[in-house]
């Protein structure tokens, strides 16, 4: 398996902030940039509830599917996600996965060569498998990567 990738990041971490809604509630969703991480969180008041890893590397048979990556909206299928800490029931916890991979198929899409372990952290009040709230979660992760 390939180590991830390190990068030489300025002191302090780079980071983004923004405000949207997500299912109609306010959320602040923020980014920041480690020498070997990328962390972003998505909260609602103030909660942050689940906690999940994506490396972002590929084993050497991705490296075909990520060159030929395209910009639809299914999932690369070489991440894996780690829950890290809550969970909520088995439900609610593969739908944060699913978030947390979408984003990760995001980032590795628009940069092919970022190789860092993303970190998710989500606290949103409710997390509903709708198509609405999905694309809420995208469009205000764009505005902090």
């Amino acid at each position: 398996m390939a180590a991830s990738q390190v990068f030489e990041e300025p002191f302090p971490a780079q980071s983004k902030n923004a405000v949207g809604p997500i299912d109609g509630l306010p959320t602040e969703a923020s980014a920041l940039y480690f020498s070997d991480k990328i962390l972003l969180t998505l909260s609602q008041e103030g909660r942050l509830s689940q906690w999940i890893q994506v490396p972002l590397s590929a084993p050497s048979s991705a490296t075909v599917e990520m060159a030929l990556a395209n910009a639809n909206l299914l999932p690369m299928s070489h991440l894996t996600p780690k829950t890290l800490l809550g969970g909520g029931g088995e439900e609610r916890e593969s739908l944060a996965q699913l978030y947390a991979v979408q984003i990760a198929s995001h980032i590795a899409r628009r940069n092919s060569e970022e190789r860092r372990t993303l970190v998710v952290g989500l606290g949103l009040k409710t997390l509903k498998p709708d198509r609405e709230a999905f694309f809420d979660v995208l469009e205000i992760i764009q505005k902090v990567l």
